[in-house]
């Protein structure tokens, strides 16, 4: 049992050891990370300690430990590659039997940043809790229970869902980690403006449920024996103790399962021999014909099937919508946040090559004039309007029904399209001038030594979208201040949209020699990585 132990440890070791050795980029990342998490998880350590002696330290505590909990549970699932031994299929072939393999992957699970993070949490948590020699007593053993539980609990997840974490479209589950992330962030600022108006005192009753809670239970545990309930302390030690036993028992079926029966991802349906996708032919019948509708349809399907792209997308329409729904839900937002639905989804526009990687040189063939380029890139543009156009109508009106703020509806709405307008246009010009790759394996939207083309397309057409939109932006300005001036506001809609449709046309127009002239330098860029 020791022997299997200790080598799956090593083996845990060397895939870190040599994966650092795979380029000094990837080391500098590595312990850039490093201190940055040890820095965070060492302050937030003495922050817990410091609330020592507060009269809701408790209900601090047990809601860290549940969220650290939420967090282990549902992170293998949005970052799959991030630990090559999450799968256990790869040791299939091997003489294991699965409990002596549960307990070597639990013991090499805790090696690593992630589990030296939680534990300084945990500890701060426990302490800040802890009084007299009970207390510290109860709390080594809740420390030591409650990581256990938050990693096991990590690994019978990603156990349960292994054939659909290493499976092609399975990885389209990371799409959801920028929406989650976009709405944790708004939902914990949200929570800090409410905690900071009325107190920590709010935190007590979700608190009481969750003390009874796993691995919660175990920090609970480490309170009810500092204020002398040692019944109720062992009952939430027993609690937390149970579910990992409980945990550990799943995972080890689930290894059984793995182990012994066949991947149901190979076999092919008996039906499925020439099925076409249907739903794709009525997609394209509301398309126009010829070279735009097809460029349309390929942008379209890049949307829906392709993981990078798909998950830029969910995290632009995410952010998008958050930023102003939640300024305005809190009292402190403007009927002008709603422009950033349309700033954050005109981005999709930047480095439209790059998305294609290697294929682009199929499209690169089918262009050898400026009126190629020109309708590839107005193709391209009219399937991101598709979605954008209606999606920061829709995001506008919501912003204004919830500000209450009509009269100023046809201003922003004109706004928001000549940003978009703008954001188009300057698009257009960085995907031919400044070209990158966005590489298909692991979670960089950037190739190596193409990071500072990336922040110069992007940042720099950023920059240039809001100079394009000076004039509307003055012109909303003067309607504004001038006597009377609120009676021709409505006049800022159709000025707007025909502002955003021309700099748009004049934008592909510009970018469209471009593109056509240096076709062999955009295929060698957006084709490495």
């Amino acid at each position: 049992m020791t022997n299997v132990t200790s080598t799956v440890v090593r083996l845990k070791l060397s895939l870190l050891r040599n994966g650092l050795r795979q380029s000094g980029g990837r080391r500098a990342a590595f312990v850039a990370s490093a201190v940055v998490a040890l820095l965070f998880g060492v302050l937030q350590l003495l922050g817990l300690v410091l609330l020592r002696g507060h009269a809701h330290a408790d209900a601090v505590a047990v809601l860290v430990t549940a969220v650290l909990a939420l967090g282990w549970a549902f992170m293998p699932l949005f970052f799959p590659s991030g630990d090559e031994t999450l799968d256990p299929t790869r040791l299939v072939m091997f003489p294991l039997r699965p409990r002596p393999l549960v307990r070597a992957l639990l013991a090499a699970s805790l090696v690593g940043i992630g589990p030296l993070f939680t534990l300084l949490l945990l500890v701060g948590c426990a302490v800040s809790v802890a009084h007299g020699a009970a207390g510290y007593g109860v709390a080594v053993v809740a420390v030591a229970l409650a990581l256990l539980v938050c990693v096991a609990l990590a690994r019978a997840v990603a156990a349960a869902n292994v054939r659909l974490l290493t499976s092609r479209k399975g990885r389209d589950l990371a799409v959801l980690s920028g929406l989650v992330i976009a709405v944790g962030a708004q939902l914990v600022n949200f929570g800090a403006r409410s905690l900071g108006s009325a107190g920590l005192g709010e935190l007590a009753p979700v608190a009481d449920a969750v003390r009874w809670l796993p691995p919660a239970s175990a920090i609970g545990a480490v309170h009810s024996a500092s204020e002398g309930s040692y019944g109720t302390a062992v009952a939430q030690l027993a609690l937390c103790a149970a579910a990992l036993a409980l945990l550990v028992g799943a995972w080890a079926r689930t290894l059984t399962r793995l182990m012994t029966a066949p991947d149901g991802s190979t076999l092919q349906a008996p039906d499925s021999a020439g099925r076409g996708p249907a739903s794709s032919d009525g997609l394209a019948r509301l398309l126009p014909s010829g070279r735009t509708g097809t460029v349309m349809m390929r942008s379209l399907r890049y949307v829906w099937r392709d993981p990078k792209t798909k998950a830029a997308w969910v995290t632009s329409l995410a952010i998008g919508l958050i930023v102003p729904v939640f300024n305005a839900l809190q009292g402190t937002g403007s009927i002008y946040f709603a422009c950033f639905a349309a700033g954050m989804l005109g981005i999709q526009m930047y480095n439209q090559f790059g998305q294609d990687t290697s294929a682009f040189w199929m499209v690169a063939m089918t262009i050898s004039s400026t009126r190629d380029a020109y309708v590839e890139l107005r193709g391209r543009a009219l399937a991101l309007l598709v979605i954008t156009l209606p999606y920061a109508t829709l995001v506008t009106v919501l912003t204004t029904a919830m500000l209450d703020d009509w009269p100023r509806l046809p201003e922003v709405l004109g706004l928001s399209f000549a940003l978009l307008g703008a954001m188009l246009a300057t698009g257009a010009w960085t995907s031919a001038r400044f070209p990158y790759s966005i590489p298909q394996e692991g979670h960089r939207n950037v190739a190596a030594g193409q990071t500072g083309l990336a922040w110069i397309a992007i940042f720099g057409g950023m920059v240039s979208a809001a100079l394009l939109c000076a004039p509307v932006i003055a012109l909303t300005i003067a309607v504004n201040v001038s006597a009377g001036g609120g009676e021709w506001t409505w006049l800022l809609l159709p000025v707007g949209a025909a502002y955003g449709a021309t700099i748009t046309w004049a934008g592909l127009r510009a970018a469209a020699p471009r593109t056509a002239a240096y076709l062999p330098e955009i295929l060698v860029a957006v084709s490495r990585g």
